[in-house]
């Protein structure tokens, strides 16, 4: 199906003295099914929440395939949040992350960090990394950063971190990446 932006039906909007434009939910749907023919890898986010008004500090973590590699000089990461994410206030508040590249065999890990308040370290160890951020033991890749900027992207905010470390797991083993396509997770061929 091929759509020309111009030819849906926007509903123009007046904020503030520029004109947004706002998709009804079936083109939104649509164009999110578009963005899905484009295959990404998979990662897992993870960073320390501390609950002020609790006094609370808990792991948080959640899977992401909005994941690009930036700069090497310096060394350079970006990653988008949802503004309307559970945890979108923890890492707007915490300046440390670490950024886990899944492998083939990490589908369920993908899919619980993926899900609603799902006790996401129930079953996975991990240890503190610089700044706290939980790191996982296993992984194909994993980058600690510290929050370099933060860009507003529409309805998400990107967040581009500097690499303070990092590490590679999964040159030896040969395991495939875990790839997200079309809205379902695929095999490499």
């Amino acid at each position: 199906m091929r759509k020309q932006m111009g030819v849906w039906d926007y509903t123009p909007i007046k904020i503030a003295n520029s004109i947004e434009t706002i998709m009804n939910s079936e083109q939104a749907k649509e164009l999110r099914q578009a963005f899905g023919h484009f295959a990404t890898g998979v990662t897992v986010v993870t960073t320390m929440d501390h609950d002020q008004a609790s006094g609370q500090v808990k792991p948080l973590a959640m899977t992401a395939n909005s994941f690009s590699s930036v700069s090497l000089d310096p060394p350079l990461i970006l990653w988008s949040i949802d503004k309307n994410a559970q945890s979108f206030a923890a890492f707007e508040r915490n300046e440390h992350f670490a950024v886990h590249i899944l492998h083939a065999g990490q589908e369920a890990l993908s899919t619980i960090c993926a899900t609603r308040n799902a006790d996401k370290f129930a079953n996975i160890e991990w240890q503190p990394g610089i700044g706290e951020a939980p790191i996982f033991n296993e992984f194909s890749a994993r980058f600690q950063c510290r929050v370099e900027h933060r860009y507003e992207g529409g309805d998400h905010q990107i967040i581009v971190g500097r690499v303070l470390d990092y590490s590679c797991q999964n040159e030896h083993q040969k395991e495939q990446p875990l790839v997200f396509f079309k809205g379902k997770y695929c095999a490499v061929a």
